[in-house]
């Protein structure tokens, strides 16, 4: 019998719902797996064996009581360390929060809850959630399970280097610009960012967010196969009156044509020659499963998308950001702050009023765009996953990470969803593709995901390489 922890979520769900397996067994296999591989990879920075242990046993009580315990009964999801989970600190990877203490669950680890999944750890992330690379100096670094030389991405690193090493079938993180979507393509898994408003968000342990990230933050998992990904949009998506920028909206759109087009560089942006070949595989494979598959030269404007990000961002707090990052002293955090400084010094102080008129009108374009293409293929980073460390070597090392995440910097922007599905090792590297729908038609990025993921993917979980 294949172990636990390598089953699919949905299918260790099935097994648990029919009394096949019990809840706390997968937890015990979960407990199991994670003391035999975390020590390598820092990929789960904190965890309580009898929390785990009794949120089964409470599944089991319900199945043997005849009740249905949800979609995701028993299943182990670990959650990043940026979002609230009763019982543990709210820390976001600095040692200024690492005694800020939640004492309610946020939005989404409550709809996990509710739909009968089983919490299993904290993720590790950068300090303050800064960076495509997970180190932090509160927890250390986290290490990518398939090539230890290669980031496992950020800010969700340790989510998806979890998923990926079979600690968890499912990981919760959050993306702002990129945070869920390259650490999946890192790991080789896939991550998905919903459409702003899609999974409700909210940490009653801190202020509220500045107005650019709540424009731009999305709640989202990370996992093995695309129909875990499904499964568990749907558990995170319940409403909850806490977050005002929640949308009741449905998780299936109008039937539209399979109709796809291919960008491979968008806005002259130069792509590493694996990467294209990657978008080039995945249009084939979407040709192979019976859709229209066309090649177009350019999207609308992801540089003036990706600028409105930056303005968002910087123009709306960076004082703040800044002075935190100087009182935690975390080396990533800074090398962020001092590679963007100049940019956000720039702004007049009316940028966020002016930037969410030019917002509008981006969000207007992408709307038509894709009414016109209902889904688009895209490289998820111009570069091949970075080695670790890559931001921290020199300020052209900065730059040269900051220009190549280009399209995931620009998409949060404006608020659309975004899948990643890792297609393919080169060696020992992942790669993979990004695939963009309309607002609120994740259903489209998913049944494209599901058609490409049809004709392989990197093996999964797999021992860390370390």
């Amino acid at each position: 019998m294949t172990e636990l922890w390598c089953l699919p979520a949905t299918e260790l769900a099935h097994l648990v719902r029919t009394r096949q397996v019990s809840a706390r067994q997968a937890a015990e296999a979960a407990l199991q797996r994670l003391d035999a591989v975390n020590p390598r990879i820092n990929a789960i920075v904190e965890h309580q064996p009898e929390r785990v242990r009794e949120q089964a046993d409470r599944v089991d009580r319900m199945v043997a009581h005849g009740d249905d315990p949800g979609p995701l009964a028993g299943v182990p999801v670990t959650v990043k360390i940026n979002t609230d989970q009763a019982g543990f600190a709210t820390t976001n990877g600095t040692r200024l929060q690492k005694d800020l203490m939640a004492h309610a669950n946020s939005p989404a680890v409550d709809n996990l809850v509710r739909a009968g999944a089983v919490l299993l750890g904290r993720s590790n992330a950068p300090a303050f959630a800064l960076r495509w690379f997970t180190s932090n100096l509160l927890y250390g670094n986290t290490r990518n399970p398939r090539d230890a030389s290669l980031t496992p991405g950020g800010s969700t690193g340790g989510g998806a280097a979890a998923v990926a090493a079979g600690i968890g079938h499912l990981a919760v993180g959050t993306d702002i610009g990129g945070s869920l979507r390259y650490p999946a393509y890192a790991c080789g898994v896939h991550g998905l960012r919903p459409t702003l408003g899609r999974v409700p968000a909210y940490n009653a342990s801190s202020p509220e967010h500045a107005i650019g990230p709540q424009l731009m933050s999305a709640t989202g998992p990370i996992a093995r196969t695309i129909e875990d990904l499904r499964v568990a949009l749907a558990a995170l998506s319940a409403p909850d009156p806490r977050d005002p920028w929640w949308v009741p909206a449905p998780l299936e759109g109008p039937a539209v044509p399979l109709h796809a087009v291919m960008c491979l560089r968008p806005g002259g942006l130069h792509i590493a020659k694996e990467v294209e070949a990657a978008v080039l595989d995945a249009g084939r494979r979407l040709a192979d499963a019976g859709w229209k598959v066309e090649e177009i030269e350019d999207t609308p404007s992801l540089q003036a998308a990706a600028e409105v990000q930056q303005a968002l961002w910087l123009g709306d707090g960076y004082a703040a950001q800044a002075d935190a990052a100087a009182r935690d002293g975390d080396p990533g955090a800074l090398a962020v702050i001092a590679g963007v400084r100049a940019k956000a010094e720039a702004y007049p102080a009316d940028v966020v009023a002016q930037i969410l008129v030019k917002r509008a009108t981006l969000a207007r374009e992408w709307r038509l765009f894709l009414t016109k293409y209902p889904v688009l293929l895209l490289p998820v980073s111009a570069e091949l996953p970075f080695p670790d460390g890559l931001d921290l070597q020199s300020a052209e090392s900065f730059q040269r990470v900051w220009q190549a995440q280009l399209i995931l910097r620009a998409l949060p922007a404006i608020g659309l969803p975004g899948l990643t599905v890792s297609t393919n090792l080169i060696g020992s590297v992942p790669v993979g593709l990004q695939i963009v729908a309309g607002h609120y038609r994740e259903d489209l990025c998913l049944r494209a995901g599901k058609a490409i993921e049809a004709r392989g993917t990197p093996p999964s979980p797999v021992d860390p390489a370390v």
